[in-house]
């Protein structure tokens, strides 16, 4: 088809075109639905807990303000973290939900844009003679330029945007979430690790002076000084101690594996620095304030987001309730001679408005707008939930770290207190005041309350690293 038009009226359609565009776009300010408001939350003026004076202060800081490598000073442990964030396979899928809420956003912003699109064509015909008709051959050239626009006058596209926003901040929220947590993990798994290598010391050392004991014992047996007895009783103390080394090699090779797998490496040896005593931290660590948990936890960040995602699509579903207004224009060239198809009065165009309302749905879009705010409250309260829970976890972990404490200074009496008691009920022995059963009881309290003291050295500061955690930090680059 050839369109033959003049020129003057051509450009008349054009300024139409323009005209209709600006005026669309001066009433896509129009968007339904609620526009987010931060909840109201209680919020304690002060952690259970917390020491005192921290609590009278107006301004305090935070344990977790601090980067993770100034909290964990183990040289060692701060290579195995950085590992850690490099090849984690949690922190990596976690990076790739973020690419994926990027695309996401870019697919649902393009929707508020008019789509642009052009073409051409070239058609050639040639026929023969035919009875009466003649022999006839034309070409037609034509290029054409479309764009579509469905107006977001009531800002449907501009709260799905919203949504896709916030889903992407919620996605990089949980990100850091993952580093937060896999940080936390790895300091764990090495501290455990090393309360085990304690552990095992202990036993190894123990097995050692007991093998002493037991060739001391078996000696004055044989030459009747002591009983059989005495020497059963010596053997029962080594057979204690050697028991608990193939245990604990087992649980050590095991730890080694978890710890590997955070790294993202196959099962394989894991460095070793400071000793489980030697680690640094404070006995008293600053919480902060706790409306600055909010902003801080990663968890927290991640539910708020959620929840301004389900309150902008309240929006979308509320707009489906109105018209929806697009626009459809095309503009080109067109010819039966390629030789004059810009040239002339060859242009042609067309604009297309259209109106859509719907009327009966069956109750869909009721249920539409019901579902969204249900969802929307569903997100308050777990935001709301959220946040209860985060105050509970630092008071549990501030609690934890102070009777931790308090429990690791008494166990180092006891285990002193322990030491020497099987000091003197050994000379005891050798002197012939008592018996090899005072020796095997002490012996066996001691070896006992010295593994008890190596694992509270471990609660103690296993209690740091999660109150570091719960405090949100530990996800700071």
């Amino acid at each position: 088809m050839t369109a033959t038009l003049r020129a003057p009226r051509y450009r008349r359609g054009l300024l139409y075109c323009v005209g209709a565009a600006l005026l669309a776009v001066a009433f896509t300010a129009c968007t339904v639905g609620p526009n987010y408001h931060r909840p109201q939350v209680e919020v304690p003026d002060s952690y259970r807990g917390a020491p005192a004076v921290e609590a009278q202060t107006a301004e305090a800081a935070s344990l977790a303000d601090e980067k993770w490598w100034e909290v964990f000073q183990d040289q060692e442990l701060q290579g195995l973290i950085r590992t850690a964030l490099a090849n984690n396979y949690d922190v990596r899928i976690a990076a790739t939900r973020v690419l994926q809420g990027q695309a996401q956003l870019g697919i649902t912003r393009a929707d508020q844009f008019p789509s642009l699109g052009a073409g051409a064509n070239i058609t050639s015909v040639r026929n023969p003679t035919i009875g009466p008709i003649p022999a006839y051959e034309f070409t037609t050239g034509e290029i054409t330029a479309t764009a579509a626009w469905n107006l977001d006058f009531w800002g449907k596209y501009r709260r799905a945007t919203e949504a896709a926003r916030a889903n992407l901040l919620a996605s990089e929220w949980s990100r850091r979430q993952v580093i937060s947590t896999l940080v936390a993990s790895v300091a764990s798994s090495y501290f455990q690790l090393r309360q085990l290598d304690l552990a095992l010391d202990i036993s190894r050392r123990t097995l050692a002076s007991r093998k002493e004991s037991l060739e001391l014992t078996s000696l004055l047996t044989e030459h009747g000084i002591d009983t059989m007895l005495d020497q059963r009783q010596a053997e029962e103390l080594v057979y204690t101690a050697s028991a608990q080394i193939p245990d604990l090699e087992r649980q050590v090779a095991q730890q080694e594996n978890n710890i590997s797998l955070l790294l993202g490496h196959n099962p394989g040896p894991i460095a070793r620095g400071l000793k489980l005593a030697e680690q640094p931290h404070a006995p008293e660590v600053p919480a902060g304030l706790p409306s600055s948990l909010l902003e801080r936890r990663p968890d927290i960040r991640q539910v708020e987001a959620e929840l301004i995602a389900a309150n902008a699509r309240i929006g979308v579903a509320r707009a489906a309730y109105f018209p929806q207004i697009s626009l459809t224009g095309t503009a080109g060239f067109q010819s039966s001679a390629l030789s004059n198809l810009f040239t002339g009065e060859q242009g042609v165009w067309s604009l297309v408005g259209g109106l859509t309302q719907p009327i009966f749905e069956g109750g869909r879009l009721k249920s539409n707008v019901r579902l969204a705010e249900a969802q929307q409250q569903q997100m308050l309260l777990t935001y709301q939930q959220t946040i209860k829970g985060a105050f509970r976890d630092v008071a549990n972990a501030l609690v934890a770290y102070r009777k931790n404490r308090e429990f690791r200074i008494e166990q180092e009496k006891l285990t002193a207190a322990s030491q020497d008691a099987a000091r003197l009920s050994e000379m005891r022995f050798k002197a012939g005041v008592s018996d090899y059963l005072e020796v095997l009881t002490n012996e066996t309290n001691y070896f006992s309350n010295e593994l008890t003291l190596a694992q509270a050295r471990f609660s103690e500061v296993q209690a740091l690293v999660q109150l570091y955690q719960v405090l949100g930090g530990g996800w700071q680059e």
